[in-house]
């Protein structure tokens, strides 16, 4: 199969011209459109040990949620890790793509696979965007029934095997609307408060952005990794619709860099 084919299937789903200003979403190493795709790695995070396990595999493409590569590169002697899986990468003719905010902002992406995860309904985007497609940042929904706040953090820990879940007071409200954005969402919090969410929940949040919410609303961080280990799924997906004789990897390494006690 040709790696075009690949870099196709992804971008129908999420476009590049749905990435953030920042982000740096699309092929990043290797593979020419014309090349043929032995198999694929599918990761959160790059590393050199996910790199590693791709060779082992024998998948000459690695898909990721984050890219590897945010900023140009003004050498590459292996003295960070990023530098290390380029070389690596390289050397042993493996291709890097990452889909990011394209699949963040997409119809269906990480946030509409977390609302399914919880049971929201009737989603919506927090942050609709101008785009010749369907798109936005975080999502907003409802349960079908409403839940006590604390249970309704229990059920979260429970759904995504999270250790710890951050939060701001609990004030003896019941959630029913739930606003969420997986990953660093916490800009999107003051779409949440306008449009009467009852609980924002994201991957990660500032410490000064909890401050004078508690009357407001329920706040909780779940983890950055935690918030976005479904792309993975989102990925095989895409990929088995597409290709079902392509060889599909999940990897079997938790690259989250936060550990808890």
């Amino acid at each position: 199969m040709k790696a075009k084919l690949l870099f196709d299937a992804l971008e129908q789903y999420a476009p590049l011209p749905l990435q953030d200003g920042f982000d740096n979403a699309g092929l990043q190493i290797g593979l020419t459109a014309e090349q043929e795709v032995t198999g694929a790695l599918l990761c959160l995070d790059v590393t050199e040990a996910i790199v590693d396990e791709a060779d082992r595999e024998r998948c000459n493409i690695i898909v990721a949620h984050h890219p590897l590569l945010f900023h140009g590169l003004k050498s590459i002697t292996g003295k960070s890790y990023v530098e290390r899986c380029v070389i690596k990468a390289i050397q042993r003719g493996i291709a890097i793509y990452a889909a990011h905010t394209n699949l963040d902002n997409a119809q269906g992406g990480v946030n509409y696979r977390i609302a399914d995860k919880i049971g929201l309904k009737n989603l919506s985007f927090l942050e609709a965007k101008t785009t010749a497609v369907l798109a936005g940042a975080g999502v907003i929904g409802e349960l079908s029934i409403a839940e006590d706040e604390r249970e309704f953090l229990l059920r979260l820990k429970s759904l995504f095997g999270i250790q710890c879940i951050r939060h701001n007071a609990l004030c003896g409200r019941k959630v029913r609307r739930v606003a969420l954005c997986g990953g660093a969402g916490g800009f999107l919090l003051p779409n949440a408060i306008a449009q009467g969410a009852d609980a924002f929940l994201t991957g990660e949040m500032r410490y000064h952005d909890y401050f004078g919410h508690d009357n407001e609303l329920l706040i909780a961080e779940m983890g950055h990794y935690e918030s976005e280990q479904y792309t993975i799924d989102i990925f095989a997906e895409i990929l088995q619709a597409n290709f079902p004789e392509l060889k599909i990897v999940k990897t079997s390494l938790n690259t989250n860099p936060i550990n808890y006690l």
